[in-house]
C-alpha cells in the first residue's frame, strides 16, 4: 500500500491493531472460545503457563480509531491502534469465569448441573495444553501516535467491555449455532460469491 502512495500518489493510510474483543467475534479465538465452553462445561484450554501476554481492544474501539484515521489522517501514514490492556492469558480466562458466574452462575446452568460432579464453578474447567511451537510471548503495540496526533482514545475499559461481550454471547446463541454449523457460509455465497 505504501508503494502505490509513493508511486502513485493513492491516497491510503495504513492501521495496525492490537487483539480485538467484542460481539461478532469468531469463535475459535480465545475470548469466546472460553465463554461458550465454559457454558458448555467443555474444557477452557490454556496454552503453556497461561503467562502469554496479549494488549486487548474492544472493537467499538477499533472500528471509531479507524473512523478517525479515514476522517483525520494523513495520507501515507501508518497508525497503530492499541487497547493498552496487556493482560497474561490466564488472566482473561479467570476474568471470564468470574464475569460468568455473575451473570450465569454455574449454580444455575442445567448443563453443568450433574450428580454427583465435584466440580462447582466454570474455573473448575481451566486445562493447560502443550503450547503451540513458537509461539509469541507477548503480543502489545504503541498507540501514542494516533493519540497525539489524531486525538484518538479508547472508550471501553477491559472490564465493562469483556462484560458487555459475555451479555452479547449469553444473548445470541442462535448467531454462534449459524457461526459453528457452517450456516452463515451459505449466505456469503447467495449474497456475495455470484456476482
Amino acid at each position: 500500500m505504501r508503494a502505490y502512495y509513493h508511486t502513485y500518489g493513492l491516497p491510503v493510510t495504513i492501521s495496525n491493531c492490537s487483539n480485538n474483543y467484542g460481539p461478532y467475534h469468531f469463535p475459535e479465538k480465545l475470548i469466546p472460545l472460553i465463554i461458550l465452553n465454559a457454558l458448555e462445561g467443555k474444557p477452557l484450554p490454556v496454552y503453556g503457563d497461561g503467562k502469554n501476554v496479549r494488549d486487548w481492544l474492544y472493537v467499538e474501539d477499533h472500528c471509531e480509531a479507524i473512523w478517525m484515521i479515514l476522517d483525520k489522517g494523513i495520507a501515507g501514514e501508518t497508525y497503530n491502534i492499541g487497547g493498552e490492556c496487556e493482560k497474561q492469558n490466564i488472566e482473561i480466562v479467570n476474568a471470564i469465569c468470574e464475569v460468568l458466574e455473575e451473570l450465569y452462575p454455574f449454580r444455575d446452568n442445567p448443563v453443568l448441573r450433574t450428580p454427583n460432579s465435584k466440580l462447582r464453578t466454570y474455573k473448575d474447567f481451566i486445562t493447560f495444553v502443550t503450547d503451540r511451537p513458537g509461539h509469541d510471548r507477548r503480543y502489545a503495540i504503541n498507540c501514542d501516535k494516533i493519540k497525539n496526533e489524531l486525538g484518538w482514545t479508547q472508550r471501553h475499559d477491559f472490564e465493562n467491555g469483556l462484560k458487555d461481550t459475555i451479555t452479547w454471547y449469553l444473548s445470541n446463541t442462535e448467531w454462534v449455532k449459524n457461526v459453528r454449523s457452517g450456516e452463515y457460509t451459505k449466505w456469503i455465497e447467495k449474497n456475495y460469491m455470484k456476482r
